[in-house]
């Protein structure tokens, strides 16, 4: 989102004006096709209308979709490509859910496709259709919460309202709109959600593009640490290997113990110098070791006498110095604006300070109607954030539609339970249905709940799969999230899903700049990619991972007597591959996977391509790698496009970045990577492991390969290249490569057995049956007529099916 460069400025560039071609206007009302599938609804009896952008809306100025009209003097009918649109104005001009009807082009329904304005059983549309959207919050939720509607809908249409946002004026302050006018949006999204989305953005805003640094680990806790204690934490968390790439403070960063004159001191802008007697040199040893910092602000209070900056404050507003007159928190008020930011903020940032943590919870009024001051420290925090050519990044709730022009969005302060897990993997890939995809959860949750480490883990697990990877909790003895104080045995692994988040960051980056250009979202769920296939939309927490991973949420505990726990998945048309074992999978079927609490179901799809980074012991760094581990999966062929620039200006946008594609020839077994672009953002050279998961042992052959060997515990076949230069194209020839046959079967059934909590004699009963080489069916067959336990069952069926 563009803005002026002037820092006292926060106009934004915009084109709410549409072209007239798109307009079919009459006395009091006005309706413009803005794409083929969004048509915007306005009625003033007035007969002006309005061009300004408004909170919700930038960008009217869009290509004129193709549509026809016919007026008979009482009735107007809009004819498009993807909707009809019928409108009485001779009967009652006014908009009625009698006068104006929308109908879509489609047989998803038997009743639904008809969109009457306003009415609830046939227009709104019926609210099962509806595939919701998201929620400002979930502060102190354990589990479930009531959603918004959101854009998308099995009955192909929905609406959203934009009646009594504001508008944006040229200098980028708010007008309240004209009272007794419609603003509103007819969207008709048929089962092409990705597609509308992509409309969506194009009249609301490009999802930004994230700084690079934003994809690592976030460390944070509501606690009182000083500079000692906070300094003794990251070398503790560097010798465990474990990195992070932003340190965030809570609000005892600044002073909170003061007069009760002053009020409660959640309010604060000046360091306590008791914990942190030199701010600076605090910010720039972050730095050092390679992290960001991320400071927390409630602004509410505004700025009392107690602050540093209040003489100044007090002398730009004009409150009474001399009587500590408070200084008022208003947005609205362009001159309290520009100091909030200059006086108070900015000298925090050139001291070091990186990203603001805007923890708002004051309501939803302020002195322009129905403005909600959330969406006014959003706005004008994110583009304050980004000014100067750089990529902005605040974190704070949500406040509704155009939420994704200023991520990262702050879930709230969650109970620590299942239900809380098994709700935030839903609720992260509805509010992709609102065109947001920049949840950032309190991984674990905040508080409440019990201690149990296996919920961490899974809930790290889809932190891990997720835009965002932040922990968090409360100052409480018994809810930090260091891995040390989940015990010897979960430790390890909690420290290894961390350090995988940061090897995935090429992928991550790389996705996230296709979401940034082509608006298809890091995450989705399965019915974007999916949509005629009932099963992706009744297994709802599965979700596609970028374009090459599918992801299916492990959000309830493991089975005492299998020791794993399991998920009902669909499988979609093709050989799917387990991310992590390489076991594949057939398509076009639902399955139930079972998991240690070690692993976790991430399908890579058919002839998937993954590019990670391979990491220097003790590293925090995300910046673009020297050495490199490409995943590859079999089953079709693929080409995977790697992005890489300088992580955090705009230039990207000028063409200053680094392409590296990697290609799968699956027909004539063949892999290729070549590059080409701006060599100034990456290394020289580079070092290249090509992993070929998911496959029997072959061997491949080309010049640039060093050594060759193969894994049968993850059944790949691991290929070192040499250094690779810039601009280098290397060939590698598979003869012989197939998908792994399951060689292993049984060595697998044997290690699930040993270690389930069956009776001795039924795993001997059941192994002697594997052993004499039985159909599946036959297996299956006797375990059923035997009574064994299902989720046994279900665990074999899974390790014999090919």
């Amino acid at each position: 989102m563009k803005h002026s460069q002037d820092q006292n400025s926060f106009s934004i560039y915009t084109e709410g004006k549409c072209d007239p071609k798109a307009c079919v206007q009459g006395d009091c009302y006005r309706f413009t096709l803005l794409t083929e599938r969004i048509i915007r609804l306005e009625y003033d009896p007035s007969g002006t209308f309005e061009d300004r952008p408004s909170q919700t809306v930038l960008f009217r100025n869009l290509p004129v979709p193709e549509f026809h009209v016919r007026d008979t003097g009482e009735r107007l009918e809009i004819h498009s490509r993807h909707f009809n649109l019928t409108y009485h104005y001779g009967q009652e001009k006014q908009f009625t859910e009698n006068s104006l009807v929308i109908d879509a082009k489609n047989n998803f329904t038997n009743y639904g496709a008809s969109w009457h304005f306003g009415a609830t059983q046939y227009g709104d549309p019926p609210r099962h259709h509806n595939l919701y959207g998201t929620a400002r919050t979930l502060d102190r939720a354990n589990g479930a919460v009531a959603l918004e509607r959101g854009l998308m809908d099995t009955s192909g249409h929905s609406f959203f309202d934009d009646s009594e946002t504001a508008l944006i004026e040229k200098d980028g302050t708010l007008a309240p709109r004209k009272e007794g006018t419609i603003d509103c949006y007819y969207v008709c999204c048929q089962h092409d959600y990705i597609e509308t989305l992509q409309d969506f953005y194009l009249i609301t805003g490009k999802p930004p593009m994230l700084p690079r640094y934003a994809l690592g680990n976030w460390w944070s806790r509501y606690y009182k640490y000083t500079e000692e204690s906070y300094m003794a934490l990251l070398d503790r968390f560097e010798k465990e290997d474990v990195p992070f790439s932003v340190a965030v403070l809570d609000m005892d960063w600044h002073v909170t113990e003061v007069d009760p004159k002053y009020g409660k001191g959640w309010t604060g802008y000046t360091w306590n110098r008791d914990y942190f007697p030199n701010p600076q040199r605090f910010l720039e040893t972050l730095h050092d070791r390679g992290f960001h910092s991320a400071l927390n602000l409630h602004p509410a209070d505004g700025v009392q006498g107690f602050e540093d900056a209040y003489p100044e404050m007090a002398k730009i507003t004009g409150a009474d110095p001399e009587k500590e007159e408070p200084v008022p928190f208003d947005l609205t008020d362009s001159v309290f604006r520009n100091a909030y930011f200059d006086v108070l903020l900015h000298p925090h940032e050139e001291a070091g300070a990186d990203i603001w943590w805007i923890d708002w919870q004051q309501g939803r009024k302020c002195a322009v109607k129905n403005v909600d001051p959330l969406w006014l420290l959003n706005h004008y925090h994110y583009l304050d954030s980004s000014r100067n050519e750089k990529r902005g990044l605040i974190l704070s709730r949500y406040a509704g539609l155009g939420s994704h022009r200023y991520p990262a969005g702050f879930s709230g302060d969650t109970i620590s339970t299942w239900e809380s897990l098994d709700f935030q993997a839903y609720f992260t890939l509805t509010a992709v249905n609102a065109g947001f995809p920049f949840w950032s959860h309190d991984i674990g949750g905040f508080t409440g709940g019990d201690r149990d480490p296996e919920l961490f883990v899974r809930w790290l697990q889809l932190g891990t799969f997720s835009q965002f990877l932040r922990l968090h909790s409360n100052s409480l003895p018994f809810v930090s999230k260091e891995p040390w104080n989940f015990g010897k045995t979960v430790k390890p692994i909690i420290c290894d899903w961390l350090r995988l988040r940061h090897k995935l960051i090429p992928y991550l980056y790389t996705e996230t700049w296709r979401q940034n250009q082509e608006g298809i979202t890091l995450i989705r769920p399965a019915y974007y990619d999916y949509p005629d296939e009932n099963r992706a939309y009744s297994l709802k927490n599965q979700y596609s991972f970028g374009s090459q991973l599918l992801i299916c949420p492990i959000t309830s505990p493991a089975d005492p007597v299998t020791g794993l726990a399991s998920v009902t998945a669909w499988i979609p048309d093709g050989v799917y591959t387990d991310f992590f074992t390489g076991k594949t999978y057939a398509g076009s079927r639902v399955t139930t996977l079972n998991r240690s609490i070690e692993e976790y179901p991430v399908l890579a799809k058919p002839g998937a391509i993954v590019p990670t980074a391979l990491m220097a012991k003790g590293s925090n760094s995300t910046e673009n790698p020297k050495e490199m581990e490409i995943f590859v999966f079999p089953g079709a062929s693929n080409s995977y496009t790697l992005f890489e620039d300088d992580g955090e200006s705009q230039e990207f946008r000028n063409g200053k970045a680094y392409y590296t594609e990697f290609c799968l020839d699956w027909e004539n077994r063949r892999f290729t990577i070549s590059g080409h672009g701006d060599k100034s953002f990456v290394p020289e050279s580079r070092s290249f492991t090509i992993t070929f998961r998911g496959f029997d042992n072959f061997l491949p052959v080309g010049e640039a390969i060093t050594g060759t060997r193969y894994d049968a515990d993850t059944r790949s076949v691991i290929v070192q290249l040499k250094p690779v230069a810039l601009g280098e194209t290397i060939c590698i020839d598979l003869p012989g490569a197939q998908r792994e046959t399951n060689l292993t079967g049984k060595e697998r059934c044997f290690e699930f057995l040993n270690l389930s909590r069956l009776e001795l004699g039924q795993k001997t009963d059941i192994y002697k049956m594997i052993e004499q080489d039985l159909s599946l069916t036959r297996i299956l067959d006797e375990l059923l007529a035997d009574r064994i336990n299902p989720r046994v069952i279900e665990v074999l069926n899974e390790i014999l099916t090919d």
